[in-house]
């Protein structure tokens, strides 16, 4: 029988797969080292075994103790797994802005979770670093783990990715990209493969608001570089010893929002569903294709998997709040076919006042377009009755000619929204669409405002 012993034996060896549609307009060959088979679902399966393997053997992590880690979930996923197949237990720190899904994942597999402020220097005692050192020495028989110092972590992927990655393309890869957190992804494949043939270009995936790009191309520690940012997984706001800046040939840049947009698109044009880190990598990848030639074999690795982002990346209402969400330009057609099946409700121009106050209060309208002779002549408003009749009650009974309105303005069905919102105004508070069919339907300011909420 062909068995593992335990979980941990079934980490790595994840596939490579060619990716077809997202890449469209890209002359090389593309390829994604998919790291989402790992049993953790993730990349850092494997340096997190490794950092613990190594602590036993230095003597740092004796039987029975605690394991604490700053993690962004996956590395904590990791931990996690080796904890439980070798008793230990885990308290894993994060910061606010990581995913619900992830911190609900470490809890269900026994980790203890502490969350701490994003918005927070470094050295801030409520930083997540900060708070992970000071648990380490409050705990006894506790060991911090330190992921972007300790270098067992690109030690993992010298040993186990940087290989598998060489065999898999048959020696034939000549880029690698990678989002770079910690760096030990990016700098243990990368020395694995340099050795291997120098000529491999390494090119690391940065986010704004992430110092390493600057740093690369300055030496300088910028921290005006540094602010918030939404994408997880990627970018720092310090320098970690993983981070082996003479092996990285270039850093690559990648807004939140196109982070975001090309994780999807990764799961809808190619089904990988995968996390946020890989929707930066492939997008940072678009960016760079100039440099790329059609004999080139590039490797995209995708950190982990898109269900630790469900309630974010791929969320729609979490997508549009942020102004992420790709959608097509709202028309005045998309606004009227939510009451399509309504007629316009229409008043005459000789008809009295106290009737376009009946209609108003029978149809529960605050606004009427007024015809004559089969053409829109004019038009009232429930303000502009209200503001009349205060000042003459008498003009109830007078005709609707005396006291309209100019006529509301009149769009085509294909006009967008953002027009729509520049011709009603306080003047003209609605406008009407002319369909297709002839017919017209009013669009009014409160149907802009349902619209664009």
């Amino acid at each position: 029988m062909k068995v593992y012993n335990n979980i941990l034996e079934t980490i790595g060896n994840t596939p490579l797969v060619r990716l077809n549609k997202v890449t469209t307009g890209i002359k090389a060959t593309i390829l994604a080292k998919v790291e989402t088979t790992n049993p953790g679902n993730s990349v850092k399966d494997r340096m997190a075994v490794k950092m613990i393997e190594d602590a036993e053997k230095s003597g740092v992590l004796k039987p029975g103790g605690t394991v604490i880690e700053g993690t962004s979930g996956n590395t904590g996923m990791g931990l996690a797994l080796a904890c439980i197949i070798k008793g230990y237990k885990l308290i894993c720190v994060l910061n606010d802005k990581q995913s619900k899904e992830k911190m609900d994942i470490l809890r269900a597999v026994g980790a203890e979770v502490v969350v701490c402020p994003t918005a927070v220097e470094p050295t801030d005692p409520r930083s997540y670093y900060s708070v992970s050192r000071r648990l380490a020495t409050e705990i006894p028989n506790s060991w911090y783990v330190n992921q972007y110092d300790n270098l067992s972590n690109r030690q993992a992927h010298y040993e186990s990715t940087g290989p598998e990655i060489w065999e898999q393309t048959d020696g034939k890869i000549t880029h690698f990209v990678v989002g770079v957190g910690t760096g030990g992804t990016i700098s243990g494949v990368g020395k694995y493969l340099k050795e291997k043939n120098p000529n491999i270009k390494i090119w690391g995936i940065d986010t704004y608001g992430s110092v390493f790009k600057k740093y690369k191309e300055t030496g300088i520690f910028d921290e005006n570089e540094i602010y918030p940012y939404i994408t997880e997984g990627i970018g720092e706001d310090i320098l970690p010893a993983n981070v082996d800046f003479d092996i990285i040939d270039l850093f690559e840049k990648v807004t939140d929002k196109d982070a975001a947009v090309y994780t999807r698109k990764l799961a809808r044009e190619e089904g990988i569903f995968v996390g946020n880190s890989a929707g930066s990598a492939i997008k940072g990848l678009i960016q760079l294709k100039d440099q790329l030639k059609p004999e080139d074999i590039v490797v995209v690795l995708f950190h982990d998997h898109g269900s630790r982002y469900i309630g974010k990346i791929f969320n729609d209402d979490w997508m549009r709040e942020r102004g992420f969400l790709e959608e097509e330009p709202i028309t005045a057609s998309d606004i009227v076919s939510k009451h399509a099946d309504t007629s316009l409700v229409t008043v005459f121009a000789e008809e009295l006042v106290s009737h376009a106050i009946a209609k108003m209060r029978k149809f529960g309208i605050s606004q009427i377009p007024v015809l004559k002779d089969g053409r829109f002549v004019g038009s009232i408003d429930d303000l502009h009755v209200y503001q009349a009749l205060v000042d003459q009650p008498e003009l109830r009974d007078t005709p609707i000619s005396s006291i309209m309105h100019e006529p509301f303005p009149i769009v085509h069905e294909n006009t967008s929204v953002d027009d729509l919102c520049k011709l009603i105004t306080k003047n003209s508070p609605a406008v009407l669409v002319e369909l297709t069919n002839g017919k017209f339907h009013i669009v009014t300011r409160h149907d802009v405002i349902q619209a664009m909420s």
